[in-house]
């Protein structure tokens, strides 16, 4: 029996899978006290605690990186579903970048809450996915072509 876990995998699927994890990590992270800092609200922007003292998270925004790793895990059991995840995640994180232009970081409608550093982080994210599905979730058809 193998041991690497990413054996028989296609390129999207080791893709999606790495993200999903890192989004776990990531969510688990931020509920954990001295990597995330004191004054976790439930949601908006009067969630003071500060993941890795950089980004703004709330109980809800650490409840959606959870939620988004666990659909990376589930979805990257297979090519078709890998793509999805990368794609319409990121195209998920490009509108949350939009959506925290709008939105200043004192803003009642910044109710997930998101700062200046998360919004760059989203912008990455969200283009870094959506590139990423679409460059190696092509069938092999496509890639020789």
């Amino acid at each position: 029996m193998s041991s690497n876990v990413f054996a028989g995998k296609s390129p999207v699927q080791v893709i999606a899978l790495a993200v999903g994890a890192v989004f776990l990590v990531v969510g688990v992270l931020g509920f954990v006290p001295g990597i995330t800092s004191d004054g976790m609200a439930m949601a908006g922007h009067g969630s003071h605690a500060m993941l890795l003292g950089i980004f703004q998270v709330s109980v809800l925004h650490n409840v959606v990186h959870l939620l988004f790793g666990v659909a990376g895990l589930l979805l990257g059991r297979n090519a078709a579903g890998a793509k999805s995840f990368l794609v319409w995640g990121g195209v998920i994180y490009l509108v949350l970048f939009v959506y925290g232009l709008f939105f200043g970081e004192e803003s009642a409608g910044n109710f997930v809450p998101v700062n200046m550093a998360d919004n760059v982080l989203h912008l990455a994210l969200g283009a870094g996915m959506l590139v990423l599905g679409l460059i190696f979730g092509r069938s092999p058809a496509q890639q020789r072509a």
